[in-house]
């Protein structure tokens, strides 16, 4: 049995390390479906269980990871933004304020799932449009949640956070270390 991560993310590529086990990284390459019909924590965990049930489905013998973060300010879901416009904006809301981070997480192997998450509260200092500016142009912003990566140049805007960071980040090593070691050990 292979572990397996449902993601090409290069944070939780990076993060999966920390796990010290063998892995291997698979797209889920699936299009991802909001039922609005949701909260925000069950939307998460739906989220990360599409990605990895898209893994598992050509993968029955492994066990697969999957995750899905969401960044939440005034029951408003920031998620990537779709361009510098939008990045803007987000940034412009999260400044001064304090949001949550959830990050959902799917473990699926034969005969097992689990979905999960996470959560983590980020507080921004009041952030200039000078600042907010300069951030748009290293193009970080475009391919974060809630355009910014606290891993990165967004660390600069953080006041302070409660909870896991790697929630944040988008994988929690811990959580899923101690998940993994009562899944694989039974």
């Amino acid at each position: 049995m292979k572990l397996i991560l449902a993601s090409q993310s290069p944070r939780r590529l990076e993060l999966i390390k920390l796990l010290d086990m063998e892995y291997e990284a698979i797209s889920p390459n699936i299009e991802e479906i909001h039922d609005l019909s949701l909260t925000h924590e069950e939307l998460v965990t739906d989220l990360a269980f599409q990605k990895a049930l898209a893994v598992f489905k050509t993968h029955k013998d492994d066990l697969v990871l999957g995750f899905d973060t969401l960044v939440i300010i005034d029951d408003l879901i920031l998620g990537k933004p779709k361009s510098e416009e939008e990045a803007r904006y987000f940034l412009q809301i999260l400044s001064g304020k304090t949001h949550r981070v959830l990050t959902g997480c799917a473990i699926i192997k034969k005969g097992y799932s689990r979905s999960f998450y996470t959560e983590s509260k980020v507080t921004f200092w009041d952030l200039s449009e000078e600042e907010i500016d300069d951030y748009i142009k290293t193009k970080e912003p475009l391919d974060k949640a809630g355009a910014y990566g606290i891993q990165d140049h967004g660390a600069r805007f953080v006041k302070a956070i409660s909870g896991d960071y790697f929630t944040i980040v988008g994988f929690p090593v811990s959580k899923i270390y101690q998940e993994l070691k009562r899944v694989i050990k039974g």
